[in-house]
């Protein structure tokens, strides 16, 4: 199915920027990094000073989810939209916690999203060499030093918001000492718990972050593409602005948490352009809000409890707020653009509804999904007044926005199947659709009227009884000569192609999750998912693998159960999944 793309470009304080920077040639003449293998040494291209760069930096240590999303669509948006470039970049700093897994998983997301990295993929691993050399430098330059106290000493020390730091015992070791001992931890000669590499900045400093950060840390541990090659590994708030500068990153957009970082980020760039490491002009690093969406959970904590606990079926449960749960549930790449470009890009914190997330699905999809007709929660409808073999031909478009879509064709039988919900024995008031004496139009086909109904010994009904009243088919003269008040959806029961149909909604039925000191775990919805079995009409286009079911919302075929059913031997039973209802159901 090709979605129609309805996002629009909207100024914010980072469009400003940029147009600032680009207007006063700000990186002009600055030496882009083409690999990292040669990332001092190449030329100037006269053609980039015209250019951004920006780059999405995950850890691969976990499956993105929609806040991820926000970043990604605005740095490759904003790299799109000003012909720049943007570098996929995975932060792999933390071995114990990484895999490959993760890569691909990531790697896919961002492509399915709808960008391109072209040849800029890149791994913080790529730079492990110029990090440590930049590190040395650092120690030199007495700017840095080994410590030796351990990670609750260290944290003691560190003082609070309203008491400073107190300096380690090894702050002022010789720089000769600190650089033996770092070249004896890369070695592997210490374990893990051993020495650190801190910056030396100002254990007074109201910013806590700048009193001597940890800058590097020692860890025994298998990495994913360095393998055992490397004992001590960077942090990231280390890593990441040296990956900037080598790649020639002009604008490092990142959310709110890191605002209390960019004085390191600052400190350390323009301590090592001085030193000569390093070529100026320099990277900015820039903050926005994060995402923060009620009825949700984005912390990789509680998304891994999840999924370990079995509260969900995988990472890819459609209940989840992950990029591959959301894109198994029918969400389209088109619909989280232009979610992404509905939230803005500013600096103040605030939550959005989860409301704003599913009415994007349904603008996106509304105007292409093919529609046609199912029926969730069937019961028996028998046109008393019409012969077993009566088969008369009905139609109705496969989409109103678009004539060129076609018809799709469907019978009025004898016996169909209708909703549950669309017959009551005692209706209430202003109920407009089946009950005892009362006429209805079944849409698309005739005016009925409904004589009776059997109940079993539960005193559930099971059957609907109704007449026809001829000259009353939709489409004709007489389409009008009999007013209802009300239309229902049907299905003929001998045309009818069963499947089963998962009716997903939101995983937690508090706004957020866990608050008034509950485990987020207590606020679980217990009726997010509900499996039926449903019929559907026969001209529905399993092809297009999303659709609209008339009256009900919007539907996507679960590929994913039905690669699984296929693999285990079951019966290839069509699995359907529920996106999105046509209305809030959640509007208080």
């Amino acid at each position: 199915m090709s979605e129609k793309d309805t996002t629009v470009v909207a100024s914010n304080f980072l469009r400003n920027i940029i147009d600032r920077d680009l207007a006063e040639q700000a990186y002009a003449g600055k030496k882009w990094a083409g690999h990292p293998s040669d990332a001092q040494g190449l030329s100037s291209a006269p053609e980039d000073a015209a250019k951004i760069r920006t780059r999405f930096p995950p850890e691969p240590n976990g499956f993105l989810h929609i806040g991820h999303a926000k970043s990604i669509c605005l740095n490759f948006g904003l790299a799109k939209d000003y012909a720049g470039v943007c570098h996929l970049r995975f932060d792999d700093t933390n071995p114990e916690k990484e895999d490959q897994v993760y890569v691909d998983s990531i790697k896919d997301t961002v492509a399915w999203l709808g960008y391109s990295w072209n040849d800029n993929l890149y791994f913080a691993s790529d730079y492990f060499n110029y990090m440590y050399d930049f590190a040395c430098a650092l120690i030199q330059a007495d700017l840095a030093y080994v410590d030796e106290q351990n990670a609750d000493q260290i944290r003691e020390n560190r003082g609070t918001l309203k008491e400073a730091g107190k300096d380690s015992p090894w702050r002022n070791r010789p720089v000769e000492e600190s650089l033996r001992i770092f070249e004896d931890m890369k070695a592997g000669k210490y374990p893990d718990g051993g020495p650190c590499l801190r910056a030396k900045i100002d254990m007074a400093s109201p910013n806590i972050n700048l009193r001597d950060p940890v800058i590097y840390r020692i860890r025994h541990a298998h990495h994913h593409r360095t393998g055992d090659q490397w004992k001590i590994y960077p942090m990231y708030t280390y890593a990441h602005p040296i990956e900037d500068a080598l790649e020639g990153i002009t604008h490092s957009i990142c959310t709110l948490e890191f605002e209390d970082q960019r004085p390191f980020y600052d400190w350390l760039l323009n301590h090592l352009a001085d030193l000569g490491k390093l070529a100026r002009p320099l990277p900015h690093q820039y903050e926005f809000s994060r995402l923060n969406l009620n009825y949700v959970v984005t912390s990789k904590r509680k998304l891994l409890q999840l999924v370990t606990e079995g509260h969900v079926s995988g990472w890819d449960d459609p209940r989840l707020p992950t990029i591959a749960g959301l894109r198994r549930r029918g969400y389209t790449p088109e619909a989280i653009r232009l979610f992404c470009e509905r939230l803005g890009v500013s600096k103040a914190d605030s939550t959005i509804d989860y409301s704003v997330l599913e009415q994007s699905l349904r603008d996106v999809l509304d105007p292409v999904a093919d529609r046609a007709v199912a029926v969730l929660d069937p019961i028996k409808l028998t046109i008393t007044n019409l012969p077993d073999d009566h088969a008369e031909l009905c139609q109705a478009p496969y989409n109103p926005h678009d004539e060129a879509a076609g018809v799709r064709n469907f019978h009025f039988t004898k016996h169909l199947w209708i909703e549950r919900d669309d017959f009551r024995i005692e209706p209430p008031k202003k109920y407009f659709r089946l009950f005892p004496g009362n006429t209805v139009r079944l849409k698309y086909a005739y005016v009925v009227k409904c004589t009776g109904y059997e109940v079993d010994e539960h005193g559930e009904v099971t059957e609907v009884f109704a007449e026809y009243i001829p000259d009353t088919k939709s489409g004709t003269p007489g389409a009008d000569s009999v007013k209802v008040k009300g239309a229902i959806t049907w299905v003929s029961q001998k045309e009818a192609i069963q499947a089963e149909v998962k009716l997903y909604d939101r995983l937690f039925k508090e706004p957020v999750p866990g608050s008034d000191d509950r485990s987020f775990l207590d606020d679980i919805n217990p009726e997010s998912i509900t499996t039926v079995h449903a019929y559907l009409e026969p001209s529905i286009r399993l092809e297009k693998d999303r659709w609209q079911f008339e009256r009900l919302g919007y539907f996507c075929l679960d590929k994913a159960d039905r690669t699984i059913a296929k693999a285990t031997g079951q019966t290839d039973t069509l699995v359907i999944n529920r996106s999105v209802t046509l209305k809030d159901n959640w509007k208080k």
